[in-house]
C-alpha cells in the first residue's frame, strides 16, 4: 500500500508499506515530520523539488552494530598514520552542505538536498535531533556523515568523502564512539557493498522499532 500523506496528519503504520519499502507520497518535509518519521523508520528519499515527496520505510533494516564494525587492514594503516582527525557535531552545516555538493549542485532543480531541506536538518541539529561526524585534514573538512539520533541509535542520512577513505573513517569513528557510550546501532537505510563490507546486516522492522522508540540517549558531544 502507498499512502498519500497530503491527506494524513500522522504517519500510518509502516508495516503496511510495499515490500520494497515504498511507503508514501506527498505531504511536507518539516522538522516535526522528520521527528515523527525517523524513529518509525520512515524517511524521504530521492524526492525532487518540483515533485511530490517520496517516503520510504523498508521492513528489513540494514544496520551496523558498533561492536561489529569491520575495519580493514588498509583502513587500519591509514588510521595509524594519523593524517586525519575526527570530531563529532563540530561542523554539521559543513557536512550537510558537502553531502549536497553545495559548490555545483545545490541550486539545481534535481538536487535533493537543496537549501530548504538543508535548513530543516539544521533546525533538527539546533534542537539536538541531528548530529554529524567530521573528518579533517588539518583545517580542511574532507569527509563526514550526518543523521538523526533517537533512543541511543544513529539513523544515518548521508555521507561524503573528498579524500580516500574519509567517509569510512567517519563511520568507524562513529561506531567506536557509540560503542564507548553505549549506543545501539547505526541505521544505514539501504544496502550498499561499501556498508556491507564494514559489517552492516539486516534486522527486522520490529527489532528496529523496539530500539529506536526507547528513551535512552548517549553523549554526542565528546570528541576523541
Amino acid at each position: 500500500m502507498i499512502f498519500d500523506l497530503s491527506r494524513c496528519n500522522d504517519f500510518p503504520d509502516p508495516r503496511l508499506a510495499n515490500e520494497d519499502g515504498f511507503y508514501a507520497v506527498g505531504g511536507d518535509v518539516t522538522p516535526e515530520r522528520l521527528i515523527e518519521g525517523y524513529p518509525m523508520g520512515i524517511f524521504p528519499y530521492f524526492a525532487f523539488r518540483h515533485e511530490p515527496v517520496i517516503w520510504w520505510a523498508p521492513q528489513e533494516r540494514f544496520v551496523i552494530f558498533p561492536d561489529e564494525i569491520h575495519v580493514s587492514h588498509s583502513m587500519r594503516n591509514m588510521m595509524n598514520k594519523k593524517k586525519y582527525r575526527c570530531t563529532i557535531n563540530q561542523d554539521f552545516q559543513g557536512v550537510i552542505e558537502s553531502c549536497a555538493g553545495v559548490d555545483d549542485r545545490i541550486f539545481e532543480d534535481c538536487a535533493w538536498l537543496g537549501p530548504q531541506m538543508i535548513e530543516v536538518w539544521l533546525e533538527l541539529n539546533r534542537r539536538g535531533y541531528a548530529k554529524s561526524v567530521e573528518v579533517w585534514e588539518g583545517d580542511l573538512l574532507v569527509g563526514g556523515l550526518y543523521g538523526f539520533v533517537t533512543g541511543g541509535c544513529f539513523l544515518g542520512d548521508s555521507m561524503f568523502s573528498e579524500a580516500p577513505g574519509a567517509s569510512k573513517l567517519a563511520l568507524i569513528h562513529l561506531a567506536r564512539h557509540m560503542q564507548k557510550e553505549g549506543g545501539k546501532f547505526i541505521d544505514c537505510q539501504l544496502e550498499t557493498p561499501h556498508l556491507k563490507s564494514m559489517g552492516a546486516r539486516y534486522i527486522s522492522y520490529d527489532d528496529f522499532l523496539e530500539q529506536t522508540k526507547g528513551s535512552e540517549s548517549i553523549n554526542w558531544e565528546q570528541n576523541t
